[in-house]
């Protein structure tokens, strides 16, 4: 069988992932489960090695034959665009394929807050979204761009390894590079594409601490850099910055991060309570005086997660509890679903015992409101109008509701 046959049934499938290993059943990703094929044989061998080949032009043969492994674009008319990983396991050849959206999507697509657009029409600065594997990183920095392309009249220049979503010219001039290809790594890359007067640069990632120190010093000089990492929640991904560096660097790169942060995007991703699909949940972290300043102190820095919740309708930012609650409250996620990642346990006994309705299938997915929570849940900041750090109200007693964690 052909893998464009195979791709064929995936699509069928609305799978988001398809895996291909000698002695094993053809497998894909369906609502974040891994179900084998099994109508389809077992590949050998020379099944996946005739596959990966088919994908490849002579000069991505010569580098896989050289490093073992190599990630490439692929598109199939009629079906759509894929990312693929191929590698070497156990002597043989094995293929990696996430399907790529051929729509380039919008903000209000995939049910993410609308803040997240105000967030897009940042003039400079540094913009991050964080999250695990698979949880849409790739495909919100595409729905951020997008919102660049159709608003403004700005240079966009993209490095990504590879390119996956298209972006067709509106408003905005958007040149593509894809390493490996156009450009040797992403941080030769980016220090190129501060030669091409960009407004706008998208980093696929920050690899290293060349990548981070040049995408800190196109922010500084007035640029726009869109990147993505893989981390939890906001902390995380600044300790992951900050960590980068020699500790004898690290107290000026928390002062240029404080600077010229933006904005942090952190996803996960819940399945629906309808068993069909998942849906994203989205901590927000947005500049603020006061976030400068955790930043900066490593003493304050353990603040930022009271800074979120706080911070909410005033700031547009939101916690993962926070974006939990709401999601369950609008009948798209299950109380179970919400119950395993809410870190807060006290926030488990004022969630009511029965969501929200949700909308009727035919009806088209409502996009949900500027980041929000239940009146009990938020900390006002009336006290803390001069920016310094929130107060958070006491939990009530403990009436014997078990500390679920997070699930992540």
């Amino acid at each position: 069988m052909h893998v464009h046959e195979i791709l064929k049934l995936a699509a069928e499938k609305k799978a988001t992932d398809l895996h291909l290993k000698v002695g094993s059943h053809p497998v894909v990703r369906v609502d974040g489960q891994l179900q084998p094929l099994v109508e389809l044989r077992r590949l050998q061998a020379e099944d996946t090695i005739a596959s990966a080949f088919s994908l490849m032009s002579v000069r991505q043969r010569e580098k896989f034959k050289k490093l073992r492994e190599i990630d490439l674009s692929y598109s199939v008319p009629g079906q759509g665009r894929f990312r693929v990983h191929v590698f070497h396991q156990r002597g043989s050849v094995g293929l990696a394929f996430r399907v790529v959206p051929v729509q380039v999507p919008k903000v209000t697509d995939l049910e993410l807050p609308p803040v997240l657009e105000t967030i897009a029409d940042e003039q400079s600065g540094l913009i991050l979204c964080t999250g695990p594997r698979a949880s849409g990183k790739s495909t919100v920095l595409a729905a951020l761009v997008e919102h660049v392309n159709a608003s403004r009249s700005v240079h966009v220049v993209t490095l990504e390894d590879p390119i996956e979503i298209l972006h067709r010219d509106k408003k905005a001039l958007v040149n593509q590079r894809e390493v490996g290809v156009d450009t040797e790594s992403f941080a030769a890359g980016l220090r190129s594409a501060l030669r091409l007067d960009p407004d706008v640069v998208l980093v696929g990632e920050l690899p290293d601490p060349d990548s981070i120190e040049t995408a800190l010093a196109a922010a500084e000089n007035g640029h726009l850099v869109l990147s993505a990492l893989p981390t939890l929640d906001a902390v995380e991904s600044i300790d992951r910055l900050v960590g980068a560096f020699a500790e004898g660097r690290q107290a000026q790169v928390r002062v240029q991060l404080a600077s010229v942060l933006r904005a942090v995007i952190s996803l996960r991703m819940v399945p629906c309570s309808d068993g069909v699909g998942r849906v994203p949940a989205v901590e927000i972290l947005r500049s603020t005086p006061y976030l400068r300043e955790c930043i900066e102190s490593v003493d304050k820095h353990r603040q930022i997660p009271d800074l979120i919740v706080a911070g909410g309708p005033e700031h547009g930012m939101q916690s993962f509890d926070q974006s939990l609650l709401e999601l369950f409250e609008k009948g798209r996620i299950s109380r179970e679903e919400a119950e395993r990642r809410l870190s807060r346990p006290d926030l488990v006994r004022r969630m009511p015992s029965v969501p929200a309705t949700p909308p009727p299938a035919s009806q088209a997915p409502v996009t949900p409101a500027a980041p929000t929570a239940p009146a009990t849940t938020l900390p006002t900041r009336s006290e803390n109008s001069g920016g310094g750090p929130p107060t958070l109200p006491t939990p009530p007693e403990a009436d014997g509701a078990q500390d679920i964690g997070d699930h992540f």
